[in-house]
């Protein structure tokens, strides 16, 4: 009984599986089904919709389409409105411009009559003149010569005036020279420099100037209070009397005023020397060397005096050459600064000629006077300068700026030939005041060497005696200028003066060679110039 009970429940379990089964396979296959049916209806649907938006796009396309065309239609017509529009008012201008030919040309018409008339009384008058004409050709030809005679008459009086000219300028150079000669061929100035803001006035010297509103030639070194044994306070007066004195306020354009005649002495064919000396500090750059200095005034002037000759048959070319002196050796400041103190310049003279070479130097063709500002700063830059306890900015060397001026005057023949040396000298200074030691010392000794052989040349040639040794070899400086300081020179020299107190010794000493010098008569300059041979 167990048994079949075991029995029944295993196969009832049996069957139980197995409808569980069967009611699993029949619900999958229902689920797959209704599965299918969705994909089919999805699909269904989505073919309906594109054929729907398809249908849709098409409608909206021929819609656009038919918009579009309309709009075309639109645009058409109102151009062909506006062409139409523009032919009327095209028709209605070319009609006016009609009407306003037809109104001018009654009016030309008109016009066309009066001058008709107007023509024919032309063509009478003309007839009439042309007879008068042949009547008077006769008188016509001697008028002609009468004109043709005054117009030759006019040539000759213009020639005769430039030939006057040109002998006016020949003795406007020979009574220049003479008046040059008059005022001495060697002349001393004398020009104080104005104190400096750093200098106050309880350190300046007590100068004063006699004659200022005169001639304005004298000056007065007053010295330091001194009080005797009786109590009495007394200053020395100095008292010096030179060419010219410049006070502190006058400017460089004063003071080349002054010597300006000397520079044309130059190009009228003369050798001329113009020097500045003094102690270091006087101002003696700033006189020849600065913007306005003289040597820039002088270069203008010479080029505008010699444009000035060229309607009287003059042609000038200048050359320039800038050199230094520094310990008895020539320096050229044109050339190339790392050859300084190493190449060897000589002088040489040509004794029959009065003229004077240095080798291998630069020289400088001077086209403008803008280029001498050239000259100045390269010259400026490759000059010798050191420091002493007399300035701080000494200039160790005297420098020379040597122009040389040849002219041709291709009327007459004549050729000149002149030389302008404007010398800035270095500064004089005794040693005890300079406080040179080393080679500052070594260059002081050789400047005071050289400037102290410039004054035996300078008394030399005041003694005057013919054939009287001159020891112009004793210097490379007086060497140098052999020529622009002889008796076939005009010189000239700027004695400057620094108006402190601490320099007053060395004013007075300056002051005292400028005198010797004022006292020196060199004699007559001679011009070089000749005729070109016929």
């Amino acid at each position: 009984m167990d048994d079949l009970c075991q029995r029944q429940r295993i196969e009832l379990d049996s069957v139980q599986q197995q409808n569980g089964r069967e009611i699993a396979t029949i619900t999958d296959r229902h689920q797959e089904e209704v599965r299918d049916l969705k994909r089919r209806f999805d699909r269904e649907i989505e073919d309906e919709k594109a054929a729907r938006l398809s249908a849709l796009g098409k409608l909206t396309s021929q819609s656009a389409l038919d918009t579009q065309k309309s709009q075309i239609e639109l645009e058409r017509k109102d151009r062909e409105i506006t062409t139409l529009h523009d032919g009327l008012q095209t028709l209605k201008t070319e009609l006016d411009r009609e009407r306003r030919m037809v109104h001018e040309l009654k009016l030309n018409l008109d016009t066309t009559s009066s001058n008709s008339a107007t023509l024919e009384s032309s063509v009478r008058a003309l007839k009439a003149r042309i007879e008068f004409l042949e009547s008077g050709r006769e008188e016509q030809s001697k008028s002609f010569e009468r004109c043709n005679q005054q117009m030759m008459d006019a040539f000759a009086e213009t020639e005769a005036i430039k030939e006057k000219l040109r002998r006016e300028e020949t003795l406007r150079r020979k009574l220049h020279n003479q008046v040059q000669e008059l005022k001495g061929n060697i002349r001393v100035f004398c020009r104080v420099r104005p104190s400096l803001k750093s200098e106050p006035a309880s350190d300046l010297t007590l100068m004063q100037y006699p004659d200022e509103a005169d001639d304005g030639k004298e000056i007065n070194i007053l010295g330091p209070e001194e009080r005797s044994s009786l109590g009495t306070v007394n200053r020395k007066n100095n008292t010096f009397s030179f060419d010219r004195v410049f006070n502190p306020s006058t400017q460089n354009a004063e003071v080349f005023d002054e010597i300006s005649q000397l520079v044309q002495s130059a190009l009228d064919g003369y050798n001329v020397c113009i020097f500045c000396y003094g102690q270091t500090g006087s101002g003696k750059t700033h006189t020849m060397s600065s913007a306005d200095g003289m040597i820039p005034r002088a270069v203008h002037q010479i080029y505008e005096t010699a444009q000035g000759l060229e309607e009287k048959g003059w042609r000038y070319s200048m050359a320039g050459n800038f050199v230094e002196v520094y310990n008895e050796n020539l320096n050229d400041l044109l050339g190339n600064p790392d050859e300084l103190d190493k190449k060897k310049h000589e002088i040489r003279h040509d004794m029959q000629r009065g003229k004077t070479t240095i080798t291998d130097i630069t020289t400088v063709n001077l086209d403008s006077p803008e280029m001498v500002e050239t000259i100045l700063k390269n010259a400026d830059a490759n000059r010798s300068v050191a420091a002493t306890k007399a300035n701080e900015r000494s200039s160790r060397s005297h420098s020379v700026f040597i122009l040389k001026l040849t002219g041709q005057n291709h009327i007459t023949g004549e050729r000149s030939e002149g030389t302008l040396n404007l010398v800035d000298l270095a500064g004089s200074e005794r040693l005890s005041h300079s406080g040179a030691t080393g080679e500052r010392l070594k260059e002081t000794q050789n400047i005071n060497r050289s400037l102290s052989s410039l004054g035996d040349v300078i008394s030399a040639l005041g003694q005057g005696k013919e054939g009287g040794h001159i020891p112009y070899r004793n210097s490379k400086l007086t060497y140098l200028l052999q020529f622009s300081l002889g008796g076939n020179s005009k010189t000239l020299m700027f004695v400057m003066v620094s108006p402190l107190q601490a320099h007053m010794s060395e004013t007075l000493t300056s002051l005292k060679f400028a005198t010797k010098v004022h006292n020196t008569h060199i004699g007559t300059a001679k011009r070089q110039a000749r005729v070109r041979d016929a």
